[in-house]
């Protein structure tokens, strides 16, 4: 079971901790009484999630004996107008950079990770629409 345990500091501050023990700070911006202090909740789910399918991807890679040495991951969600204000829309963009790395082994490793591996994208995948795409860096 994961727990994840979040107390008040002051004003919006909150901190969250987790069953890992790592600690994280998150605020509302200044219109919304807060301090601007961390992150916003919503923007937790987005780091996450590139976290999640960039740990899959990088993993998969590896097993396939890909040269990779780096990867980096840009997420953006738009939110609807009307509360709760979920995200309807995700983009997930992969960046990954090595030495011939194979176009079908990125294409192999993205898809499993959006359609088998990654909790927190088809959690995402049921509140709305996630689409993907993907570059190749030669170094």
């Amino acid at each position: 079971m994961i727990e994840a345990k979040v107390t008040l500091v002051k004003d919006m501050t909150f901190t969250g901790k987790a069953t890992s023990g790592h600690t994280l700070s998150m605020d509302a911006d200044e219109a919304s009484g807060g301090h601007n202090a961390g992150f916003r909740p919503m923007e937790l789910l987005l780091v996450g999630f590139g976290g999640c399918s960039g740990m899959d991807v990088i993993s998969i890679l590896r097993k396939k004996r890909q040269q990779v040495s780096g990867l980096k991951i840009n997420v953006k969600g738009e939110k609807t107008e009307d509360y709760p204000k979920i995200y309807k829309e995700v983009h997930i963009e992969y960046i990954v950079k090595g030495k011939g790395v194979e176009k079908e082994a990125v294409e192999r490793a993205i898809k499993l990770s959006l359609e088998k591996y990654c909790s927190v994208g088809a959690t995402l995948a049921k509140a709305g629409t996630i689409t993907h795409s993907y570059k190749i860096v030669e170094e």
